[in-house]
């Protein structure tokens, strides 16, 4: 695999992906004349901007720093801290991306409102200062919130929002599970890092809560999305969307492998397992939205 899309970390994509097909899925049949497709378009290359942009980021700041050295982490592929690019492009790729970000998501604020001006804003600043600045938030074990609120609550609404200029409690609520699923990802992805981050002094979430409570919090992220299924179902009589719990079957192997203490590059198929789930969920839930709108 090439290693600049390696370092796009391709196995977090869903995280992108999802909400905006949720959030559409949410907008059907409230559109006078049918969905905005160019809209939708628009939205989803924003969105995988936006992920691309902060894993580049990330990648970038965690190398300056140190903290990608070789010989602490384990995992996907880090572009400075291995060596394999400079940190000058990796942080031009990141900028290149979030200007990609920036220039569509323009285009759908002229066309939809200049409210979203400030939520790309605010998008863009999330995803840089996560790891990036003098007190990156991801140190601090805030990087969980960010991308519940930003790849679970924005995106998800916000797909909705960009087709009908309205806050539904529909996208509302199904942007929780979609948060929740993409939280998990993270999680799961400090869960490996805790001996490294905290020998380089990173405290993430899970390196504050420890391994044992860091798993258990993963589970729930898995679990709670199901939960909240049948409240979305009856969030203006879409009962298809039941069919999101179908894809729990797919919940149960990363499940059972992070609860059995695995570790290290154990838990990198966890990652991607996470990944698979939080696709099926949201392509299943998205389903179920629009045939019974």
């Amino acid at each position: 695999m090439n290693v600049w899309v390696a370092g796009a970390r391709p196995r977090t994509l869903p995280a992108a992906v999802v909400p905006v097909v949720v959030g559409t899925a949410c907008a059907v049949g409230r559109v006078p004349g049918g969905l905005i497709w160019w809209r939708a378009g628009a939205a989803m290359i924003v969105a995988l901007a936006l992920q691309v942009a902060t894993n580049y980021a990330n990648d970038y700041s965690d190398g300056v720093r140190g903290t990608d050295a070789d010989d602490k982490r384990v995992g996907p592929v880090r572009l400075v801290g291995q060596g394999l690019a400079s940190p000058k492009s990796v942080k031009l790729a990141a900028l290149g991306s979030f200007a990609v970000a920036g220039l569509v998501g323009t285009a759908l604020a002229i066309a939809v409102g200049p409210i979203l001006f400030v939520v790309g804003a605010a998008a863009i600043a999330a995803g840089w200062f996560y790891t990036g600045g003098p007190r990156p938030y991801g140190y601090a074990g805030l990087g969980e919130a960010f991308v519940f609120v930003f790849f679970g609550v924005v995106a998800t609404a916000g797909s909705a929002y960009v087709q009908t200029s309205e806050l539904s409690r529909l996208s509302l609520a199904s942007s929780v599970p979609v948060g929740l699923l993409a939280t998990a990802l993270l999680v799961v992805n400090n869960l490996r890092d805790i001996p490294g981050d905290t020998e380089v002094g990173k405290n993430t979430l899970a390196v504050r809560l420890g391994d044992l409570r860091t798993r258990y919090l993963y589970t729930a992220l898995l679990v709670l999305p199901y939960v909240c299924v049948p409240l979305i179902a009856g969030l203006g009589s879409r009962p298809a969307a039941a069919l999101a719990l179908a894809s729990v079957i797919l919940a149960q192997k990363p499940v059972i492998a992070v609860l059995s203490g695995a570790k290290g590059r154990d838990l990198i198929p966890v990652l991607a397992a996470t990944g698979r789930v939080q696709l099926a969920f949201g392509v299943l839930l998205a389903l179920g939205l629009a045939i019974s709108a």
